[in-house]
């Protein structure tokens, strides 16, 4: 990324969860900064849960070399335990000069280190997919618009009027192009896939249960943050009675209290079906990828939980193509077989009564959230 970032010659644009400081960000900053610096247009949004703020030395560098920068809906003290602020912004995407575009789940810190728990054994396990051509242009389309409505709304809270609908008329104008459509380049045919909270409320959930549907011979997911909803888990065991093989990676470390006991109740249903689990142990998890039948798969932001699929803003990248798929399977079946241990269904059901009223007590907290918000899952 910083690469492409060097050649740039007009525009950048950044949208990431984190962007933590430490040396693997300064090299990104040091990317923008003499991209901004030369004359090139650069603009980067972060999250303000991932990403509370920028180190002061960071923001009188990009401010005076002229980067635009924005941080999305800062929590701000006990700010999250509002559920509209719970809808973030996780997606993870790069574009440089309109042609070359990155996308997938890794946000902009050292794989090598995590905010949380420091230094890691083995890098953090996780992957980005870097496009050219026709998809690029669907990725300029959706952050240029992106990018506008932010400073519609930020001029609008200033009683800017002028300004605020200046803003609002190029969020239009930068919306007329395509919407992510389906993109082909030489045998590949690819899309850029949205979750937001207006018009693709549902995409990659609906991508996911299509292609999990037609599903033939075999299904591979990797996800970080699985809990999926009860019309997707009975995808999978449904798969699985007309013959598929299904295989999950997951996250096999404690990250959070919520992210490692809420899942276990499912995974009872899902053994019990026939779907094979296993867990990731050398590193943290991050992968939100998926390979079915060899020729369809998924590289992006988004997890299979409800924070995903039912809040956050995401971008998956979906690819018809054998060959990325091949590639992308070889890496997840070595990680299955390699770096990963099988769940014994046997081993699951007898597991201490201690942690199953762990998993009991996070899932039933989950669906109480759920039930807040309004949202069934």
């Amino acid at each position: 990324m910083c690469e492409a970032m060097a050649r740039a010659l007009h525009e950048i644009r950044v949208e990431t969860y984190i962007f933590w400081p430490d040396p693997a960000a300064e090299q990104v900053v040091e990317a923008l900064v003499a991209a901004a610096q030369r004359g090139v247009q650069v603009y980067l949004v972060a999250d303000g849960v991932g990403t509370p703020r920028l180190p002061e030395r960071w923001a009188q560098r990009l401010d005076a070399a002229g980067v635009r920068w924005h941080i999305y809906k800062p929590a701000g003290g006990l700010g999250l335990l509002l559920p509209s602020r719970w809808r973030r912004l996780h997606r993870k995407l790069c574009l440089v000069d309109g042609e070359v575009a990155f996308c997938g789940g890794i946000n902009i810190l050292d794989d090598w280190h995590d905010p949380n728990h420091g230094r890691l054994a083995a890098p953090r396990f996780d992957f980005a997919v870097r496009v050219t051509g026709p998809l690029a242009t669907a990725v300029h389309e959706v952050m240029t618009r992106f990018w506008w409505r932010l400073q519609a709304m930020s001029e609008v809270r200033e009683a800017d009027w002028p300004a605020a609908w200046r803003a609002l008329q190029e969020a239009l104008r930068s919306a007329r192009g395509p919407q992510g459509g389906v993109r082909t380049a030489g045998s590949a045919r690819a899309a850029l896939l949205l979750r937001d909270n207006v018009r693709h409320r549902r995409r990659i959930e609906l991508a996911y249960r299509k292609a999990i549907t037609q599903a033939r011979e075999e299904i591979i997911i990797a996800n970080a943050y699985f809990l999926p909803g009860r019309q997707l888990r009975q995808a999978l065991i449904a798969a699985v009675q007309r013959g598929v093989r299904v295989r999950l990676l997951l996250q096999g470390r404690y990250e959070y209290f919520m992210q490692y006991h809420a899942v276990r109740p499912v995974y009872g249903p899902l053994l019990q079906g026939g779907v094979e689990i296993h867990e990731y142990s050398p590193s943290f998890l991050h992968a939100k990828v998926a390979v079915i039948d060899g020729h369809w798969a998924t590289v992006g932001s988004s997890n299979l939980d409800p924070l995903s699929l039912l809040l956050a803003r995401e971008a998956n990248v979906v690819i018809e193509d054998a060959a990325f798929a091949r590639e992308l399977r070889t890496r997840l079946l070595h990680a299955m077989e390699h770096e990963g241990l099988r769940i014994d269904p046997q081993a699951y059901d007898h597991r201490p009564w201690q942690q199953r009223l762990l998993d009991r007590l996070a899932f039933g907290v989950l669906r109480a959230a759920l039930f807040l918000l309004g949202r069934r899952y």
